[in-house]
Formats: C-alpha cells, sequence, structure tokens
C-alpha cells in the first residue's frame, strides 16, 4: 500500500475536488439533488473530509482553496503529503482538524495553529513531528484550550505542567502576539475611520494631504521654493490652506450626520406606515375568517338547494368585499408613501445641494489663497531674476533653479506651471467631491423608488393568491355539494 501510496501524482486542492467531496458527503437524495441542481454554497459545509481513499482521490502536498469554506467546523485532511499547516485563516470556527499521517515535521505550526480559538480537537498522529520528545507538551502549551490530542482527552495536570515548562517562551509569543493584535485592531480602526469619510466625501481633507498633492509632482514649484522669501510664503500659505481643507472635512461630517438622520427618519417613517397598514390588514382578515368558517360550516350543513346557492353567492360576496378592502388599504399605503418619499426626496436633495453650495465656496477660497501666492510667487521670482541680472543676488541656487533664469519668460512660465498644477489639483478633488455625491443622492433615491414599486408588487400578489385560495376553496365546496 505504501508503495502504491508514495508512487501517486500529488493533487491540487480546487474547487472540483471540493464539488466533489461536498456532494459525496452532504445530503443525498432529493435534497442532494437539488443542492447540485442549485450550485454547492461552500459557506454552508460544516464538516468535510479530504483523506486519502482510492486512486481517483486526493494525495495532497499543500493546504489551498478552502477560503470559501467560512462556517467549516470539522475538516479531515488525514492521509495525504502535507507538510505545512497553513491557508487555513478563514475557518475561523474550526473546533475539529484531522492532520494525522501526512509529512508534518515541524513543531512551528503548531503556532500556526493558536489564531483558532474555537479548536478543541487536533490529530497528528503518523506525522514526524509526533515523534519528537517534547510532542505532547509542546502542543499542549502552545494550544491550551484544546480537550482532545490525536483522539484522547487531555489531561488538566499534564496541560499545567506543559505550561510551566514553556511558560517564558509562552509569555514572549504572548506578547509579540499582543503587539500584533493591538497594530491589526489599530489599522481595522483607521480603515473603518477612512470608510466613515469616504461615506462623507471628505477624506484626506483633515490635513495637509490635499496642498501636499498638489507639490509631489510640482517640479517647477519645489525649485521655486528655494528663493528668498519663497519658503515663508508657502509655509504661510500652507497653514491657511489646511485650515480651509479642515473647515471642510468638519463641515462635510456634520452634514453627513444630518443626511444619516434624514434617511433614517425616512425609514422609521416607512415602517411605521407598512406595519400600522398591515395590521389593518390582518384585523380585516381576522374577521372575515371568523364569519368564513361558520359560512363553510353553514354550506355543508345545507340541503335545500336554493338556501345553499344564496349561502354561496354570500360568501363569494364576503371574499370579494375582501378584496376590495385589502386593495383599498394598499392603495392608501401607496398614497402614503408615494408622499413620504417625495418629501424625502425633496429633503436629501436640498441637503446634498446645500453642501456641494458650501463646499464650492470653501474650494474657492483655496483657489483665492492659490492666486495670492501665486502673485506674490512670481513677484519674489521676478525680483530675484532683476537681482541676478545685476550680481546682485546673495543667494547661492542650485544649478536646477538658475536654470529657470535665463530670461523672464522662462522665469512666468515656471511659475505659471507650477499655479495651473495646484489649480487643477484642487478642481479635480471639487469635481470629485461634487460627482460622488450627487451619484449617490441618485441612486440613494432611485433605490427606495424601485423598493416600494417591488414591494407593492409583492403586496397586490400577496393578496391575490389569498383571495384565489378562499374563492377555490370556496368552489371546490360548491361543486362537491352540487355532486353530492
Amino acid at each position: 500500500m505504501n508503495r502504491l501510496y508514495n508512487s501517486l501524482e500529488p493533487r491540487v486542492m480546487d474547487d472540483d475536488m471540493l464539488k466533489l467531496a461536498v456532494g459525496e458527503q452532504g445530503p443525498q437524495e432529493e435534497a442532494g439533488l437539488l443542492a447540485r441542481q442549485e450550485g454547492i454554497l461552500f459557506k454552508d459545509v460544516l464538516s468535510l473530509q479530504l483523506d486519502f481513499q482510492n486512486l481517483s482521490f486526493n494525495n495532497i502536498e499543500a493546504i489551498e482553496g478552502l477560503d470559501t469554506l467560512v462556517n467549516l467546523e470539522d475538516l479531515s485532511l488525514f492521509n495525504n503529503r502535507i507538510s505545512k499547516i497553513d491557508s487555513l485563516d478563514a475557518l475561523v470556527k474550526l473546533q475539529v482538524l484531522s492532520l494525522g499521517n501526512n509529512h508534518i515535521g515541524n513543531m512551528m505550526n503548531i503556532i500556526y495553529l493558536r489564531q483558532f480559538k474555537n479548536l478543541r480537537a487536533l490529530s497528528l498522529s503518523g506525522n514526524p513531528i509526533a515523534e519528537a520528545e517534547d510532542y505532547n507538551m509542546f502542543i499542549l502549551a502552545y494550544l491550551p484550550d484544546l480537550v482532545y490530542l490525536d483522539s484522547r482527552h487531555i489531561d488538566d495536570h499534564m496541560k499545567g505542567l506543559a505550561e510551566l515548562k514553556h511558560q517564558f517562551s509562552i509569555d514572549e509569543l504572548k506578547h509579540r502576539e499582543n503587539l500584533i493584535q493591538a497594530r491589526l485592531e489599530d489599522e481595522q480602526a483607521r480603515r473603518e475611520e477612512l470608510e466613515e469619510h469616504k461615506a462623507a466625501f471628505v477624506e484626506h481633507l483633515n490635513g495637509p494631504f490635499l496642498f501636499d498633492s498638489m507639490y509631489a509632482e510640482d517640479v517647477e514649484g519645489n525649485k521655486l521654493a528655494c528663493l528668498h522669501g519663497a519658503g515663508e510664503l508657502l509655509e504661510a500659505y500652507k497653514d491657511k490652506f489646511v485650515v480651509i481643507c479642515v473647515n471642510i472635512f468638519e463641515y462635510g461630517l456634520k452634514q453627513q450626520e444630518k443626511r444619516k438622520v434624514e434617511l433614517d427618519t425616512f425609514n422609521e417613517c416607512v415602517q411605521e406606515a407598512i406595519q400600522e397598514n398591515q395590521g389593518q390588514g390582518k384585523r380585516r382578515i381576522a374577521e372575515f375568517e371568523e364569519k368564513h368558517l361558520l359560512s363553510l360550516s353553514a354550506i355543508r350543513d345545507e340541503s335545500e338547494l336554493s338556501n345553499l346557492e344564496k349561502k354561496i353567492v354570500e360568501c363569494s360576496k364576503d371574499i370579494s368585499e375582501l378584496f376590495n378592502t385589502l386593495m383599498t388599504l394598499e392603495m392608501q399605503l401607496v398614497e402614503q408613501l408615494e408622499e413620504t418619499i417625495n418629501m424625502f426626496e425633496r429633503n436629501i436633495i436640498d441637503l446634498v445641494g446645500l453642501f456641494i453650495e458650501n463646499v464650492q465656496s470653501l474650494m474657492a477660497q483655496c483657489r483665492d489663497l492659490e492666486n495670492h501666492h501665486h502673485e506674490k510667487l512670481l513677484e519674489i521670482a521676478i525680483s530675484a531674476l532683476e537681482k541676478m541680472v545685476k550680481g546682485e543676488l546673495e543667494e547661492d541656487l542650485p544649478d536646477e533653479v538658475r536654470a529657470l533664469f535665463v530670461d523672464k519668460d522662462t522665469v512666468v512660465n515656471a511659475v505659471g506651471s507650477s499655479h495651473d498644477i495646484h489649480l487643477l489639483k484642487i478642481d479635480n478633488r471639487e469635481d470629485e467631491l461634487v460627482t460622488r455625491v450627487n451619484s449617490w443622492c441618485t441612486h440613494l433615491v432611485d433605490k427606495i423608488h424601485k423598493d416600494e414599486i417591488m414591494r407593492n408588487r409583492r403586496r397586490v400578489k400577496e393578496i391575490n393568491q389569498y383571495i384565489d385560495h378562499m374563492q377555490n376553496e370556496l368552489d371546490n365546496l360548491e361543486c362537491s355539494d352540487i355532486i353530492d
């Protein structure tokens, strides 16, 4: 068997292998057929065995392709050629892991498993690692939450001894893990904060990012900053520019909160209207069904044909009246929600319009600052040129800066080029903000209208299906009574 096992070609873990394994180990008969027809949802898989079984199956060398099995609790990769435990990060709910009879030989693989906080049973027997003298103690120390190791219950006393033996190394590892966790949490907090800023359309406006981006590609502007007086001018410009950016940022967050309150209030109004309307419909249906059951009972007990026909007509009339009542309630709700939606649409468009108007006003202040800076920088550059021509320039300028002072046109063009880059950056940031917030508003309003159309269609369908059921029940009863 070993010779046959070793001679097999290694297999790759891919979707085809997973589908085959899940299909064979999942529900059979009608449930299995339905799953195969609709497609297997890997996120619903809780247990999976990828053991070496026969010539047509695994012989896996590396763990991979399991990222979609996010709810997997029990994984068996017994009897393969795996030498490294990795690529299981997505399996955050993993409780049972069987890796017996593989090629795992490095104890550091155990460290990787510390991230699985729900892991309670681990099997590594038959691996080179299991032959190590410190095998049991190392695993018990580094995986303290394990309950079973190699199908044996872990003794608490042995777990305590293992912890004492490796305490120094464990403490160091925990310190490193805490630092890593703190860094990850900090990164996550920054990502979440950035998403909040993006939702307000003012990301990277709470500091010098926009200003710095203006000079990131401004070769001429950076050269001109070497001129006497230009550095101080630039610093003053930057301070005032950043203040305006921060004002835009803070205003944007406040406006985002207002838009959120407006949307939340709207959603609450819609839900209240729907619930109240549905309550009226349920009460009317309950009244109808109470009377309807009595009517059906009376029809069944009626032996006189003329009276039978009369009662059937009355019952059918009640069904029609219920249909009219429910449809009237739905039309009233449609009108009420239409008015609510239209009011919300006006309010949100006004909020967005006010936001854009004030942002554009603040961006205009940025342009004013840039224009003022351009004028002052041009004065400094022209003055430097005049001094250079007269041989009165005291500054020791780099050669690349001196190259700009060939003549007045060259100086003016250099300052103008810098100015154009800055204005373009400001314009682009403003255009981006306006485009995004307008797009958000349009998509939001469109979605609300579409959602209401779909809600109305579902409700009308529900009413028709219920009424059809009631009418069919009556028709069937009528046919049976006539036959009798």
